[in-house]
């Protein structure tokens, strides 16, 4: 059997993808799987550190917001637009696959909708609460729509294509251990805290991590780790160097973690945006959140994703126009001084994990052959 999966942007579309590739491979060692995406974007290294095959295929996004550098990027976008279909043919028709699978990013348009109109057997899946627009307009032509929640297929143009499964979560995270991580990172005792705003970073996590590391800055049980993104450029370690904070016992700082399954193992309390995957991820670990949806995406879908975990009791929920010193400082002491409700969040977080997600997306695929 041949695979294509176009996934690309982001980590919380490319590790889905991934996942999938993963279950396919561990059913049917012979398959042979592509993955299809740009190469200057994240899914490029990380796809090809799993061993998988990779085609470029370069599709953009367009600037809502008018200056000469957007205007530059949209055109660059209707030229990469006019040349898809013909890109999307070259790598079907190198690769002759058997099944199409869309997981997300700008790249899942063309490739997805060529293979579907070539009558090859096509899946979409949507990891997010609230469906994204492209996956709306592609439902129509897939023969399976995979869901992370009952919510996100009444979003579906076509519902009745849906099949709820969940997010499919990586056996790395499924497998870190917590007490092993703990000692592998030599945080034993302590109470460790992981921090990120997502692969690129962001802004207003960065400084209300700036002023938790503050907060924190005394107390000796705390550790924390923080992972600042691509666009940070230095400042983060600019602001503990201007504020003395030196001890890389205490703190320490991250442009990306690739093994991040580890740190998050480790962690008692996570910070983090509400990405459909790190949602997911949360879940499957049991892990206390405090999550800072990005209000800069698509329909909000992150706050809908965070709400899956904060209305059940396993998260807390602030809204970036509502993140400041004293809201971030007060929801850290709310765990920190009660490890129980730490424990307690933990596993109701665990509720919204679905353990047999990977397991539904393989069978539903392979009922179509």
């Amino acid at each position: 059997m041949n695979v294509i999966i176009a996934a690309g942007g982001t980590a919380g579309h490319i590790n889905p993808g991934l996942a999938i590739a993963e279950k396919i491979k561990k059913e049917q060692p012979d398959a042979a799987i592509m993955f299809v995406g740009r190469k200057q974007g994240m899914e490029y290294k990380l796809v090809t550190q799993a061993g998988y095959m990779f085609s470029h295929m370069e599709v953009t996004g367009f600037q809502r917001s008018f200056s000469p550098e957007n205007i530059k990027r949209n055109i660059i976008t209707v030229k990469n637009l006019l040349t898809a279909n013909r890109a999307a043919d070259k790598i079907i028709n190198g690769f002759r696959p058997d099944l199409v699978i869309g997981a997300g990013g700008y790249v899942s348009g063309p490739i997805v909708l060529r293979a579907a109109k070539r009558g090859i057997k096509t899946a979409l899946h949507e990891q997010n609460a609230f469906a994204g627009v492209t996956n709306k307009l592609l439902s129509k032509n897939v023969d399976k729509v995979f869901v992370a929640t009952e919510k996100a297929s009444r979003y579906m143009a076509y519902p009745e294509k849906c099949i709820v499964c969940g997010n499919p979560v990586r056996e790395e995270i499924k497998a870190a251990d917590t007490a092993t991580a703990k000692r592998e990172l030599g945080v034993e005792g302590k109470t460790v805290i992981l921090s990120f705003g997502g692969s690129l970073g962001a802004a207003a996590v960065n400084k209300a991590m700036q002023s938790l590391v503050l907060h924190n800055k005394n107390k000796e049980d705390v550790v924390h780790f923080h992972v600042v993104g691509r666009y940070d450029e230095g400042r983060f370690v600019k602001f503990l160097e201007e504020n003395n904070i030196n001890d890389e016992n205490k703190i320490k700082v991250y442009e990306y973690l690739y093994d991040i399954a580890k740190y998050m193992a480790a962690a008692d309390i996570i910070v983090c945006r509400c990405g459909a995957l790190t949602i997911a991820e949360l879940a499957c670990m049991g892990k206390a959140s405090i999550l800072i949806p990005s209000p800069n995406v698509a329909e909000n879908h992150q706050f809908h994703n965070g709400k899956v975990l904060s209305d059940i009791g396993g998260a807390i929920l602030i809204e970036e126009k509502n993140l400041n010193e004293k809201t971030i400082t007060e929801s850290f002491e709310k765990l920190y001084q009660n490890p129980k409700l730490i424990k307690e969040m933990g596993e109701k977080a665990r509720q919204a994990h679905n353990p047999d997600c990977v397991d539904i997306i393989y069978d539903n695929l392979m009922s179509m052959f």
